[in-house]
């Protein structure tokens, strides 16, 4: 590839003389227009895949045809960083324009060594969450807007810093647990009204005189049911137990 472009490198722009010494498989990714004849005579890399790398990547696509995925090879797709090796990747739509790139990734097996650790095979990707869901979406997928179990109010300074914390415990504590944590300012009774908002059924309440004794407060926010404290170790026993409470009250209120 180096041999071809450096022999036709009066034809090459600027940005792909300058690829041309530092990323010349970079040049086969340029937009501009009057590239494009060049880099369609250029040499196809699948020609010139050594013995190990074509056994790879033969497996590879009948992994993928077995599995009943649709995928095209485009000999010419390159990524923009040094790092990625064997088969780099595109999934692409027609159903978003020109921004037709969903994710793009790719093979970076000598990446960890290169950094001074222990060879590691690897692979990653990027990937446009505005295209994903504007995919969704277009093909009636987004999943109906659902309100946190748990609103948590917190005011003060170290109260917030406290209720960060601990949102973050009782998230990897109940996976499944859809908690919703007050950001930015606002005395109580404005954050009792976005927890109201939020619709979720219960509040998780932080004061300073809660955090000096070690506990907070749970207020159920939709039946007429009565404030309890909770010692914060203990959250993640209780909270469920009373979010079980509250939709049986609805169920037989």
């Amino acid at each position: 590839m180096v041999t071809y472009f450096t022999q036709h490198a009066e034809r090459l722009d600027a940005d792909s003389q300058r690829r041309l010494q530092g990323n010349p498989l970079r040049i086969l990714d340029s937009k501009n227009p009057e590239m494009q004849a060049l880099v369609a005579a250029a040499p196809l890399l699948t020609d010139y895949l050594d013995a190990e790398s074509r056994e790879h990547f033969d497996g590879l696509c009948a992994m993928l045809s077995g599995m009943g995925l649709a995928y095209s090879i485009d000999p010419r797709l390159v990524r923009g960083l040094d790092y990625y090796s064997r088969t780099v990747f595109e999934w692409v739509t027609d159903a978003l324009g020109a921004q037709d790139a969903v994710c793009s990734g790719g093979r970076y097996d000598d990446l960890i060594t290169q950094l001074g650790g222990e060879a590691q095979p690897a692979i990653g990707f990027a990937m446009g969450i505005e295209r994903v869901v504007e995919l969704l979406v277009q093909g009636g997928a987004i999943p109906a807007a659902r309100p946190p179990d748990v609103y948590v109010i917190a005011v003060g300074e170290r109260s917030q810093r406290t209720a960060m914390a601990l949102a973050e415990r009782l998230r990897d504590d109940l996976p499944h647990l859809a908690l919703q944590l007050n950001l930015g300012a606002g005395n109580f009774k404005a954050q009792f009204r976005r927890a109201d908002r939020s619709g979720a059924p219960l509040g998780l309440i932080l004061g300073d005189a809660e955090l000096e004794r070690g506990v907070a407060a749970l207020k159920p926010l939709r039946q007429d049911v009565g404030q309890s404290e909770c010692a914060l170790p203990e959250l993640a026993a209780r909270i469920p137990v009373m979010l079980a409470e509250l939709a049986a009250l609805n169920t037989t209120g």
